[in-house]
Order: C-alpha cells, then structure tokens, then sequence
C-alpha cells in the first residue's frame, strides 16, 4: 500500500521496548504507507494518545513502566475508536490478552514477517493493499 496524494496516511502508534523490533516493525509499516510514531515503552504511548490522534495501537504486551494489556485497557476507554493489534513473544502472554477480544484486534506472535504485521495492520483497519 502506498500513501495516495492528498489522502492522509493511516496513523499508527507503536509502542515496543526492544529498539531491534521496534525499528523492524516501523520500518514495515512506513514501507506499507502508514504514517508510524513509535515508543519505547507503554507510559510514553498514553502520552501520544492524549496529544495526537491516531487509527491504529500496535503495542508489545511485555514492556517496562506500562505494559501492552494496560496500555490497551487505556487505549479503548479513552480512544474507543482506536484499533489495536498486541504483540507478544510470549505464548502465556497470548492467553492473557484472551480476555480483551472485544477490544483487541488481534494478537500477533513474535517472530513474525514483514508481510505478516502489514497484512495485520490492513486487516485492523479494514483496508486492502499490498507489501
């Protein structure tokens, strides 16, 4: 998918606390023609979400400060037109986010591949395209 002029990009938060994924995950996204603001940890994210508005959370379950469950639980009291895709390398973390299905969409388990979190990242927002 790329940007089409005139026409907003889809905006995207991340927040991962492992600068390698980070930079893998906004790389992809960007490449895919969203528009990315990426975090190191949950604390910083709740400070974007309350400064800017943004389509889609794209948050590691496991980070420091605030963590990707929290962070989601406050994602869609305070932005419930928000989307949210979590990511976890941890499988007892995927059964954890089980509980959020009415506010996730989906939880994707680490490794994943480019083409992997972009098609995710469609699929949240409900929108076509490829990598």
């Amino acid at each position: 998918m790329s940007e089409v002029p005139g026409i907003p990009a889809h905006r995207v938060l991340l927040a991962e606390d492992d600068p390698g994924v980070r930079s893998f995950v906004a790389r992809a996204l960007r490449h895919a023609g969203f528009a990315v603001t990426d975090v190191e940890d949950g604390q910083q994210a709740l400070q974007a979400l309350d400064t800017e508005p943004y389509d889609l959370l794209v948050a590691d379950i496991v980070m420091p400060v605030v963590d990707g469950i929290a962070l989601a639980l406050s994602a869609a009291k305070h932005r419930p037109e928000i989307r949210i895709l979590l990511i976890t390398g941890y499988p007892a973390e995927h059964t954890r986010a089980r509980n959020l299905e009415a506010l996730i969409h989906a939880v994707i388990p680490k490794p994943f591949s480019l083409q992997e979190i972009c098609a995710a990242a469609r699929a949240a927002l409900e929108i076509g395209g490829r990598d």
